[in-house]
Order: C-alpha cells, then structure tokens, then sequence
C-alpha cells in the first residue's frame, strides 16, 4: 500500500502536471457528457422513427394479407357465377331436383380450393329472391363440415343491394345472430364481453357478442338469356377463428394482430394476463373514439388489453362505407423501452469508462509533457558549453513539438557551424599549400629545365651501345614527371581566377565523351549518360569546369582495372543548381579514405602513377563556382562523384569573374 501510495506522490508530485491531469479530465467528461446526451437523443429518435416505420409498414403487410382473403372470396364467387354447370342446373335445383342439388354441392367443393387456406368458409348458391339453394360450410382443408339447402339470406342489406342493383359485392360485413343460426354458425359468433379498462361504458354496437364479423362477397348469376337467376356468396367469419390474425403474424413477424368488430375483439393473438386470447376484451374509450366515431387511423401508443404498445388502428368499412370494425397491429412498448434503455446504459457505461480511461492516460501525457522543460535546461547546458568553445556539444532530442524543433535546429546549427569551420580550414590549407607550391614550383622549374636540357644533350650523344644510356634515359623520364609535379603545383597554384560566361555542360559531357574511346585502350570501358534535357546553361569557366569533368572521368576509369561502366547523370536539382554525377563500377574506395580524397598530396594511386593533387584541384574548382563535391563508395561496387553547381553566380563573384575575362581577352590580344 505505502508502495502505492508512494507511486502516486511520484506521479503527482508537480501542481503543473496534476493542473494538466485533472484539466484534460475535466474538458474529456464536459466532451464526453454532451456527446453522450447528443447520442442518446440521436439514436433515440432513429429508434422512434425506426418504430413507426415498423407499425407503418406492418400494418401495410396486414393489409396485404386481409386484401388477399378478400380477393380469393370475390374470386371463387365470381367464377360459380360464371360456371356453366352452375347456370344450367341452378333452375332445376330452386324446383328441388336432387341431381342438380348435388351437382351444385359438388361444384361448390371444386371451387372452395380457390380460396386461401386457413378457417371455415360458408358458400351458398341463391335463387333470386335471396333464398338458399344449395349452402356448404367447408373447413380450412377443403373438407366440407354440413352441406344443405337452409336459410334465407334476402334480408341482409349487402345481398339485398347486390341483386337489386345486380352488381358483385366484397366487403367487411356485419352478419347478425338471426343469419347465422340457420346454418350453424352463431354458437361461433357467440363472444361474451369482458370488463376492460379504460373501455367505454357502453359498446360502440349493440349487436357485439353474438352478430358476427365476416369477409362477404356476393356476385350475381345470369342465365343465357343476361336475366338474373340467383347468385353465389361466400363467406368467413372472424368470430373466434385466429387464423388470420396468427398468419399475418407469422409471415410478417409482426408481434400482435387484432380485428375488432366495432371496439369488441373478435380475432386477436393479444394475450390476457391468464395467457388466453383477448378475445371479448374491449377496445380503449380513447382510441375507439378516434377509429370508430371520426374514422381516422389511430397512430401512438395505447393500453391494449394489460399493458401498453406502439400501435396503429385502421377503421374497416362496409360496403356501404360506415365503420364497423376495426384492423390493428402493435408492438410492445416494453420491449421497445428495454432496447432504449440498454442502448442508454451501455453509452453512460462507454462515457464513464472513456473518462475514467482519459484520467489514467493524462498521466503519462502530462508527464510527457513536462519532460520538454528538462530537455530546455539541456539545451541551455549545451549551449554554454559551445559559447566556452565546444563546438561537439550536442543537445538531447528525446522531446517533441516545439522544443524537440528547437534542439534539432541547435544541432543542425551545430553541425553547420562545424562543417563550416571545416571547410574554412580546409581553404586554409589550400591557399598555404597554393602559396607554397606557387613559390616551390618556381624556384624547381629553372634547375629542371636545365636538367631536361642537359640529360636530352647527353642522351642524344650517348647511344644505345654507351654504357651510361639507360642512365640518362632513366634522368630524362624522372626528370619530365618532376616536370609535370611542378606543372601541377603551377596549376594548383593559378586556380584563384575564374573567366565566366553561360555555359553548356552537356557540349563538354559529349566532347569528353568524344574523345574518351581514343585515350582507353587497355580496358573495355562503357560510357552511359542520363542528361536532363531541360539543365539550363549556368555561369561557368568552361575550361576549367572540363578540367574537372576530365578528371573525375579519368579517375573513374583508372578505378577499373578490368573494365566497366561509367554513367554520367545530370539533373536541374536543388532549386537554383544544377547536379552533376560521375559514377563507375570499380573497386571503391575504403571508408577510412573518404574524408581524405580532397586533401592536397593524398593518393592511392602506385607510387609514380599519381601526384595527389588532381582531386584538391578539382575542389578548389569547385569551390570557386560557389558550389559542392562530395563522394560516395562501396568497395568492390563502385564510386559516385557529385558535384553541384549553381545556375547563376553571386553578383560579386560574376563580377569579379567578367574582369578576369577581359584582361585574360586584352592579354590574348597583345600577344
């Protein structure tokens, strides 16, 4: 525990960082807060309009389904009335002929097929005063359940204004007590009401409890003469028969289905708290207000029965256009309420966890963020030190941000700051060796001259027989390669005057090239180039820039004792130079040799087969055109030289550069 305890006195032991801790905190549970209510709101209305979408489009699909039994009715009366068997044989069954009797019965089973399977159908063939000829009252099987000739159907106002009007028929119909019982069906019709609250105190029609509510079609029979003879009608009572409503359920997953005759359940799947079918339960004042009386749907949530559910009531009209009845689809609020509630739950779990994982993480972030205040004393230490004239002093870059930019920028500095004074040392030695090799060279030219002379005199007058020819032969060669030492030096000397002017350095690249295949011929040497055609001219000493392409190519070729390849690249690159690259395939050069190849007298060349300042000079060439060589190697792969160049002089230096060149034309003209 005191480890603990100690721990956290660590972590928070500066105001500074636990002011940043508890801060980041704050500003994450104010950001997480509001994003938590804005997400809440947010899904809780898609949840509610996702709901409504569902009643919507479920009571459409119900609709569907109650259209379908509709239309299945209408169809297979439709088709009885136009059956020729039925027309011809209709006459001798109103006069009681048995035959006919039975070929209508057997008729009437062929076509109940037609209808949608599910529940008892009741089909009739009347005579055209509306009484039954031939009645069957089939199950949902097809199977015929009683088969006779009973019953008077004129009376019923749809079957009235059909053969009035002779016309076909389909609707919601109302059938009372007084038209079931003779064919058997009003025990079935028969519901007894129950006490429901919130209902109204009075049902919306008397006749609820024993008159039944039915799919009706009716369709009118013609003879071959177009008079009317009779007519077929078909029917299904939704009196405590479910299987619509449970099929409607299935199908389409909706979770309750009811249909009400007037604001008395008739068929429904909603369950009391016994777990029986509501069916005799009553239909809310409120909602049955709304339905039946204004015959406007009814879209919200209601108290069905037990409990409430996000429903959608639609009025169902009879053929007449007054509401009888009514279609409803709901679902549970409760489980509607259970989804919001275990969506809220897991967004107040996710913003508490979110808070309490921003509080852990500041930790080492404020942490971090205080670290940077120990690198600036770094870097003042750093500093200090390079003011007391350690130019190897480097400051730390463990931070980042500003204060990692600024230790970088130190260092960069640094390393500028120590390059340069490199390279100024590095032009000190060149202009003592110049001074030195300038006066040397001078002082040897004279006694080799007169060596040469002398040595050449001797030799011509001492033939191959003389004993001392090899002698003064061997004094004639030394004597010319000390020769070339001083002419070097001379010319390593003069390498102070530039004579500008535009240049063009792919014209010198091809005139090198041209004549490098003369100057090989010991080794098979491939020359590659890879010019950009778009590398301007630059200000330049042409003369002395081929110097320094001729020597850099030589070298690459002396670098490849059994041949290879030299590739010569240009590019207009960095912004305001020109790149120049001499790369070989040769033996490399060792990395302990790399910071050396520019220092005057430096060689690896055999002894007498380089003097060390070819390189020197070319830097010192360099160097005047304001630009930069360097060189990259791997031993046994091969060499890069690169060299950059700026397109334009400095004012100064193009000045002093366009002087050169008109005394160098005055001398050439007064010679």
């Amino acid at each position: 525990m005191k480890a603990i305890l100690r721990f956290l006195r660590d972590l928070y032991s500066g105001p500074f960082q636990a002011t940043l801790v508890f801060s980041f905190t704050l500003v994450a549970a104010i950001t997480v807060g509001v994003g938590t209510w804005a997400i809440s709101r947010t899904i809780n209305n898609y949840l509610s309009t996702a709901m409504e979408e569902r009643i919507a489009r479920d009571i459409h699909l119900a609709n569907t389904f109650y259209e379908q039994r509709l239309t299945a009715l209408e169809n297979t009366t439709a088709q009885l009335s136009m059956d020729p068997t039925v027309i011809n044989n209709l006459e001798p069954a109103t006069k009681g002929d048995a035959a006919a009797i039975a070929t209508l019965n057997a008729e009437i089973l062929n076509r109940i097929r037609g209808l949608a399977a599910g529940g008892d159908h009741y089909i009739a063939i009347l005579d055209v005063n509306g009484r039954v000829v031939v009645d069957t009252l089939v199950n949902s099987r097809g199977e015929p359940i009683r088969a006779g000739t009973q019953g008077d159907w004129s009376g019923l106002p749809v079957v009235q204004n059909a053969l009035s009007r002779q016309a076909s028929i389909t609707a919601t119909e109302i059938i009372p007590q007084e038209f079931l019982k003779p064919v058997g069906l009003d025990k079935q019709a028969y519901i007894p009401l129950l006490e429901t609250p919130k209902a109204a105190p009075q049902p919306y029609d008397p006749r609820e409890g024993t008159a039944a509510l039915s799919l009706f079609s009716i369709t009118p029979i013609f003879d071959s003469g177009g008079q009317l003879c009779g007519a077929t009608i078909a029917f299904h009572i939704f009196n405590n028969d479910f299987t619509l409503v449970d099929q409607i359920r299935d199908a389409a997953k909706i979770d309750t289905v009811t249909i009400f005759l007037g604001d008395l359940r008739v068929s429904t799947n909603v369950r009391r708290e016994d777990g029986q079918r509501a069916v005799g339960t009553r239909l809310s004042k409120e909602v049955a207000d709304v339905v039946l009386k204004e015959g406007r749907e009814y879209i919200g949530t209601a108290f069905v029965v037990t409990q409430n559910y996000i429903t959608r009531y639609e009025p169902l009209r009879d053929h007449t256009g007054q509401v009888i009845g009514i279609l409803y689809v709901g679902a549970l609020q409760s489980s509607f309420m259970n989804l919001i509630n275990t969506l809220n739950r897991q967004i107040i779990l996710f913003a508490t966890l979110t808070i309490l994982m921003t509080f852990i993480l500041t930790t080492p972030v404020a942490r971090t963020i205080t670290r940077p205040l120990q690198d600036l004393r770094e870097l003042v230490r750093a500093s200090q030190k390079v003011a007391s004239g350690d130019l190897n002093a480097r400051a730390p870059v463990t931070a980042g941000g500003e204060v990692g930019l600024v230790a970088k920028s130190f260092n960069t500095m640094l390393d500028t700051l120590q390059n340069t004074q490199d390279q100024l040392v590095q032009s000190e030695k060149l202009a003592s060796l110049g001074q030195l090799a300038a006066g040397v060279a001078h002082e040897l030219n004279n006694p080799l001259a007169a060596i040469l002379l002398y040595s050449e005199t001797m030799l011509k007058e001492h033939g191959e027989s003389s004993p001392f020819h090899n002698d003064l032969k061997t004094i004639v060669s030394e004597t010319k390669r000390c020769k070339r030492i001083v002419s070097d030096l001379l010319n390593f000397a003069r390498q102070s005057q530039l004579v500008t002017q535009p240049t063009d350095i792919h014209a010198i690249i091809h005139e090198l090239l041209e004549f490098a295949p003369r100057r090989i011929k010991t080794v098979q040497v491939n020359f590659i180039t890879d010019l950009d055609p778009n590398l301007p001219l630059i200000d330049a000493d042409p003369s002395q820039l081929r110097q320094v392409l001729l020597n850099l190519m030589t070298n690459a070729v002396e670098a490849m004792p059994e041949g290879g390849t030299v590739t010569v690249r240009t590019r207009k690159a960095p912004a305001g130079m020109v790149t120049i690259e001499i790369q070989d395939t040769g033996v490399g050069i060792p990395p302990e040799n790399l910071n050396k190849l520019f220092t005057p007298f430096f060689t690896t060349k055999p002894i007498g087969k380089g003097t060390g300042l070819g390189l020197a000079i070319v830097y010192g060439i360099v160097k005047m055109h304001r630009g930069q060589i360097s060189a990259t190697s791997k031993v046994n792969k091969g060499t890069t030289f690169t060299v950059t160049l700026p397109i334009h002089l400095p004012v100064l230096e193009r000045k002093i550069a366009d002087e050169n060149a008109e005394i160098t034309e005055n001398k050439a003209l007064i010679g």
